[in-house]
């Protein structure tokens, strides 16, 4: 932690890397650094595409550079696992400079504005960085503004609100969860985009599991419970896959937890939750003992307001190719990028490999070979010690890899995938992933 008091907005922002500031562009001089590729981004994206270019051998030192202001690097999965007392946040972060490859140039600070078409980047410090190709990968932002009386609602120690999305707010979720002893829990899930649509129904599953073993929840006899469990969401179904849905909603069903659809948490005020209906007119007020909140998420302004960006503020790139619609030697891959998929750890393993293939391709005026279908993957922790693997590509049609491979059903929760998310994916994901190393359901890379 920093030596400091800091707000709960400013310092998940630096944790997120998300804290950009606009300057004045300006043409840029002989004397401004020039790279082959510029990779905006230090997190998950940025460092797998950044470090499988250098793997290339195709380029010298400093061919390449990073840009990103953050001081850690987070494995932001493992948040889950925080909020349900299976880790702490210490053992999932690293410095960010020591992820990153000597021979690749590293600009410890925020960008400012981007110029596509004189190929080149302003920093916040106003420098200019010119580039050949440029890989936008700097994530989204979380919004704790989105919901009215959140930020403070967290920042107060005994206030029953807590979230797992921030380094600064997750260790603060399992704490939350021991303490209730009786009276309603809501697990609230926003209506949009969102960085692991499962995860908020991960930690609600996680903290029935404890409830149910402290002997605070039965889920065949919910009403003599001490604990009522409900699930807010402003989606109309528990997840964006039929076929994982209809497993989802089973469990909702068995274990007696209240689906309150199409309800989006807008405000918290003292115990209680305000939610917003589809019409936009009607407003629903709950009482709570305990909530989970997860706000609304959305691209960094930076790229929002860009020449890059799409309708929806995320940089327009081709769905299978990666590369932007309009400047030939843009990219992009990972939570800012329009890709219509999940925004999650495992897509990101089969869209840097098409994103690098791609650029090399086409720095050496070839055509572009290399597709992206879409895939990704959550996995659902549905108990302590057992995982509802769910993999899929676009239009939601399921992608299973040990389906393919052993002729199992992964809607099933099984004890197998448990240690695949709790051991396995946080250590490849810093002995391999973020070195550049690691393709997921492909395996290694050379």
């Amino acid at each position: 932690m920093l030596g400091r008091r800091v707000t709960l907005a400013a310092s998940a922002a630096r944790s997120l890397s998300t804290v950009r500031t606009f300057a004045t562009a300006a043409p840029v001089s002989s004397t401004s650094p020039s790279h082959k590729v510029v990779v905006i981004g230090g997190g998950t994206a940025g460092l797998a595409i950044s470090h499988q270019l250098l793997r290339s051998g195709k380029f010298a030192q400093n061919d390449i550079a990073v840009i990103d202001p953050a001081l850690w690097h987070h494995y932001q999965p493992g948040w889950t696992l925080v909020g349900g007392g299976l880790k702490t946040r210490e053992e999932l972060r690293q410095p960010l400079h020591g992820l990153i490859d000597p021979k690749i140039k590293f600009y410890n600070e925020s960008v400012g504005a981007f110029a596509p078409e004189e190929n080149y980047i302003t920093l916040a410090n106003e420098n200019k960085v010119s580039y050949e190709h440029l890989v936008v990968a700097p994530g989204i932002t979380v919004d704790f503004g989105t919901i009215k009386g959140l930020t403070e609602a967290l920042e107060a120690p005994d206030s029953g609100v807590s979230s797992i999305y921030t380094y600064d707010t997750c260790a603060k979720v399992f704490p939350t969860i021991e303490k209730l002893q009786k009276g309603t829990a809501i697990f609230s899930q926003p209506a949009g985009v969102i960085k692991c649509a499962g995860a908020p129904q991960k930690i609600m599953w996680l903290a029935l599991d404890h409830w149910k073993r402290a002997g605070l929840y039965d889920p065949s006899n919910p009403a003599g419970s001490p604990i009522h469990i409900s699930f807010a969401t402003g989606l109309p179904t528990m997840f964006g896959v039929p076929k994982y849905s209809a497993k989802l909603e089973e469990l909702r069903k068995e274990r007696a937890v209240e689906g309150l659809f199409q309800h989006d948490l807008v405000a918290i005020e003292g115990n209680t939750a305000t939610f917003a209906r589809p019409d936009g007119k009607e407003k629903v007020t709950k009482q709570f003992d305990f909530l989970h909140a997860v706000p609304k998420m959305g691209p960094p302004a930076f790229v929002k307001n860009s020449a890059l960006a799409n309708e929806a503020g995320y940089v327009n790139v081709d769905d299978a190719t990666t590369r932007h619609k309009k400047y030939a030697n843009v990219w992009s891959a990972g939570d800012a990028s329009s890709l219509p998929t999940s925004k999650t750890t495992a897509a990101i393993t089969a869209e840097a490999p098409v994103l690098v293939r791609n650029l090399l391709q086409s720095m050496e005026g070839k055509e572009l070979d290399a597709t992206y279908d879409g895939y990704t993957s959550c996995p659902l922790l549905t108990e302590y010690g057992k995982v509802l693997l769910a993999e899929f590509k676009y239009g939601g049609e399921p992608k299973e890899t040990f389906g393919n491979w052993f002729g199992i059903d992964q809607a099933n929760p099984r004890r197998e995938f448990y240690y695949l998310k709790k051991h396995f994916f946080p250590w490849v994901y810093y002995q391999s992933m973020v070195k550049g190393t690691w393709a997921g359901t492909k395996g290694w890379l050379n």
